[in-house]
């Protein structure tokens, strides 16, 4: 027989513009009869949620409060996450709600928050790493690397490691990465993953969530999946206040048939909901199904073993952190 669904899904993914924007996920939906994500009861969970006081990130933590998990709202600037968390309180009835006051880009401010979480938290059953951003012009860290590296790079790198064994003991845990399609038209480097004087923001952006993409298959490949499992996701074209800033041209032409904040939040909260995601480790999601990394024959010829293991340890070099690998 036909697999109706799946013959549809790849009518939809072929043309870039009907998988990624709402068309996509309004089709599938129907088409595949998705689970209601307020149909998951996640009490008694903890989520840790990056990036969490607008966008994705928002819509992210507020969905998995409706579903009655603990939710810990990961942002920089206090008052901002105070205000989103008491929101959210408000719009969901949920009180298990907890905020983390740390700049991913700098690993110390990183290393006290996670600090604070192991303290607060005995389980952590999710940690979403949303936080990022698309800047025009080149920043650096206080050590000198490219902020957009620094915080989606090395910072998220440096979280998990942190709080790896505490995610070990709240088996299965989830890991779960937000990308972007922009990673498609990127090969994978190391050497020159940070631009400098050839900065441009929207290629730097794109390296930055190729590595992230490749970082998740190196997580999987050596953390159990009986213990934790990692994915990373695409969340499709959404209009978010980081789209209307980033990409003002973009946005205005395709601003009807762009997704919103809970569309393309769903394929993440499905993750950290839903038990096919402890099924397998590693995976690259959109709209709930599993998709390839590579679309170009250039991006898949970069993407070397040796490279790979070249991106791993400079994130153990720069990081200082050699994650606690069974």
């Amino acid at each position: 027989m036909l697999n109706l669904p799946r013959i549809l899904d790849a009518a939809i993914e072929a043309p870039i513009i009907t998988s990624f924007s709402r068309i996509g996920c309004a089709v599938r939906s129907r088409s595949e009869h998705w689970t209601a994500l307020d149909d998951y009861d996640l009490s008694g969970r903890t989520a840790v949620v990056t990036g969490a006081t607008s966008g994705l990130g928002r819509a992210i933590a507020e969905q998995l409060a409706r579903c009655g998990s603990g939710v810990v709202l990961w942002g920089r600037d206090r008052s901002k996450t105070e205000r989103t968390r008491d929101e959210i309180a408000a719009a969901t009835g949920k009180s298990a709600l907890d905020v983390a006051i740390a700049d991913l880009a700098e690993p110390d401010s990183v290393r006290a928050a996670a600090a604070g979480l192991l303290a607060a938290h005995p389980r952590l059953d999710v940690l979403v790493h949303n936080a990022g951003s698309l800047s025009g012009m080149r920043q650096t860290n206080s050590l000198g690397h490219e902020v957009t590296v620094a915080s989606q790079v090395l910072g998220p790198f440096l979280l998990t490691s942190l709080l790896l064994d505490r995610l070990r003991s709240s088996a299965i845990a989830r890991v779960i990465t937000m990308s972007s399609g922009g990673m498609y038209t990127a090969p994978l480097m190391v050497d020159r993953l940070e631009m400098t004087s050839d900065y441009r923001g929207t290629e730097q952006y794109a390296r930055v969530k190729r590595a992230q993409v490749t970082l998740n298959e190196l997580w999987a490949s050596r953390v159990p999946t009986r213990e934790v499992v990692f994915h990373a996701v695409h969340p499709g074209w959404a209009d978010t206040p980081g789209v209307q800033e980033s990409l003002p041209g973009f946005r205005r032409v395709m601003r009807p048939i762009l997704r919103t904040p809970a569309e393309g939040a769903d394929t993440t909260v499905w993750l950290a909901a839903d038990d096919e995601a402890v099924q397998s480790s590693g995976g690259f999601w959109h709209d709930r199904r599993r998709r390839p990394i590579h679309r170009l024959g250039s991006t898949r010829r970069s993407d070397t073993e040796q490279r790979r293991l070249e991106l791993w340890d400079w994130c153990v070099t720069t990081t200082g952190e050699s994650p606690p690998i069974p």
